[in-house]
């Protein structure tokens, strides 16, 4: 077993490109993940990792060996997979990633319970406004609002998820109530950005079909709760999904902005690398999820 461990280190060491950011994702100390390191490399007698100035990365004969010690790795997981769907007890660690937002209000709260159903499961949350990089970071599920983008991976439909402009009435009354999408450029319209974001323009439902709108504000974000907070400062106008505002909304807090043109639908499912779905605690999360969050995108 202590082999097996360092194996999973160096493998996680090498795709993170840190030993301490390997380490965190194993919940092992920066000097216990070094120390399966040496371990491996007392044992081969070769090095199998170099310093740069900015990661470590692997030599010619530790990117052979991370190779191997991959596939070694993922057929044992495929192994253990296999057992624990004939035994009904699934166990080992599960990794998830979702947006800050829909992690925070949905998934976040459902975790407990999940592990509760099935004790020996272990639940890594990461959350994240930002691109996952599903296959390199070892995610087994990426929960997503909005259209997927890599076909290399499965991906499962969940809900249609609707989305609404809203804005304080404070800031309507001062800056004035758009009547035709087009005037939303005249709006301080709070953005979803970071690099390679989609959230560059809205896009919104009209009888002549879809309208593409080129929206900008003075400020935004690559975090949607830090939008809505702004909303709620009277600072602009926010796209954000319905469920998130509808409190809001009903108290009065929020208004709707262009109710009869509401943003195009997001698409609320999940993606699985192939290489995962054998496994049935992936399976019976996703399942899980869906489950529990049925009525509320409604």
């Amino acid at each position: 077993m202590p082999y097996l461990e360092s194996l999973r280190v160096f493998v996680r060491v090498v795709e993170l490109g840190s030993i301490t950011a390997g380490g965190r994702d194993l919940r092992m100390s920066p000097a216990v993940a070094s120390n399966r390191i040496k371990d491996l490399e007392t044992r081969f007698g070769v090095r199998l990792l170099n310093r740069t100035t900015r990661k470590l990365v692997p030599t010619e004969v530790g990117r052979a060996f991370y190779d191997n010690a991959r596939r070694v790795i993922e057929t044992l997981d495929e192994a253990e997979a296999v057992v624990s769907g004939f035994s009904g007890n699934p166990h080992g660690a599960l990794r998830v990633t979702a947006p800050l937002g829909l992690g925070r209000r949905l998934i976040a709260p459902l975790v407990p319970k999940f592990c509760d159903e099935y004790p020996g499961v272990e639940l890594r949350l990461r959350l994240s406004d930002r691109n996952v990089d599903i296959i390199a970071d070892g995610i087994d599920l990426a929960f997503f609002l909005g259209a997927p983008q890599d076909s290399a991976l499965k991906w499962r439909r969940i809900a249609e998820c609707r989305r609404a402009l809203v804005a304080t009435p404070e800031y309507l009354e001062k800056h004035g109530h758009p009547e035709r999408p087009e005037d939303l450029t005249s709006h301080n319209c709070l953005l979803l950005r970071y690099p390679r974001s989609p959230e560059y323009y809205w896009v919104l439902q009209t009888p002549e079909g879809p309208q593409k709108l080129l929206v900008n504000g003075k400020f935004d974000a690559d975090d949607g709760d830090v939008l809505s907070g702004w909303a709620m400062a009277g600072r602009g106008i926010v796209n954000r999904p319905r469920y998130e505002v509808a409190e809001h909304l009903a108290a009065g807090r929020l208004v709707e902005v262009l109710p009869q043109f509401p943003p195009i639908p997001s698409q609320f499912g999940v993606l699985t690398p192939h290489r995962r779905l054998q496994d049935p605690k992936v399976r019976l999360f996703a399942d899980f999820i869906a489950r529990e969050v049925r009525g509320l995108f409604g």
